[in-house]
């Protein structure tokens, strides 16, 4: 033990290219132990701040597709929480590996506003 903690830091640096789900193994081997230790760390790509405006004809519905791309290493499942009234979209988009997807943002007024 070191000073008489229980704990020892073991600093890990990790640089990333793409956004996505990395895991790693570190094995640690002394001459009366062997540890494992699985490590998964997951990467997001930097937030854009983003608006749309809908215009459109009173109780006449527009959709806009919104791209999202998939430049990981992995498939993405996207579960789409909508707020507000009169927006509609489907609920599960998968974008593959490499691709892009468009996900239909539907607003369909039910009034004048």
């Amino acid at each position: 033990l070191l000073g008489g903690s229980d704990t020892v830091e073991f600093p890990i640096k990790f640089t990333p290219k793409y956004a996505g789900c990395y895991h790693c193994q570190i094995i640690l081997k002394s001459s009366c132990d062997i540890r494992v230790y699985e490590i998964e760390c997951v990467v997001n790509a930097e937030q854009a701040d983003a608006q749309l405006e809908f215009r459109t004809p009173a109780y006449q519905m527009v959709t806009q597709e919104i791209p999202i791309s998939n430049m990981s290493s992995q498939d993405w499942r996207f579960e789409a929480i909508l707020e507000g009234q009169c927006f509609y979209g489907p609920p599960v988009i998968n974008v593959r590996v490499g691709e892009t997807a468009q996900y239909p943002l539907t607003f369909k007024p039910v009034a004048e506003c």
